[in-house]
C-alpha cells in the first residue's frame, strides 16, 4: 500500500486499483470538532479535483476533493453515527470513501509523506 497526499490536505492510500481517501490529521486539526460528514454515493463517477464529500465542523463546512479520478466503491458508514472518528483517526479509521481508480497516472502529481510534511511545515 502506498499513501499519497494533496496540497488540499487529503490523503489516498492505494492498494492495487483501489484508493482509500480521507483528510489529513493536519486538516482535521484546522477544522476542529467534526459534526457531520456528507458522503458521496456509491457508484458515483468522480474526476480528480471534484468535491464529492463535505465535512462539517464547529468552525466551517469543508469540501473534500478527490485526489484522483475513479468510481466510488465504498463509503465509511461508521461516520454517519460517529463523525468524530475523522478527528480521532483522521488517517486510519476516519477514512471517508474508497475509489476504484480509473487513471493511475494521476497519482504521479501527488506528494509522499516527507513532501507533505515539508509542505505543512511551510504553512
Amino acid at each position: 500500500m502506498t499513501i499519497y497526499y494533496t496540497q488540499d490536505h487529503e490523503w489516498i492510500a492505494v492498494d492495487g486499483g483501489v484508493g482509500t481517501v480521507g483528510i489529513t490529521d493536519y486538516a482535521q486539526g484546522q477544522l476542529g470538532d467534526i459534526t457531520y460528514v456528507e458522503l458521496p454515493d456509491v457508484g458515483a463517477s468522480v474526476a480528480k479535483g471534484e468535491a464529492p464529500c463535505v465535512v462539517d465542523s464547529v468552525k466551517a463546512a469543508s469540501e473534500v476533493y478527490t485526489p484522483v479520478s475513479g468510481l466510488v466503491a465504498e463509503v465509511n458508514m461508521a461516520l454517519e453515527e460517529a463523525p468524530e472518528l475523522v478527528n480521532e483517526q483522521a488517517e486510519s479509521g476516519g477514512w471517508l470513501f474508497r475509489l476504484t481508480l480509473t487513471n493511475d497516472s494521476e497519482l504521479a502529481g501527488l506528494m509522499d509523506r516527507a513532501a507533505y510534511d515539508a509542505f505543512v511545515g511551510g504553512l
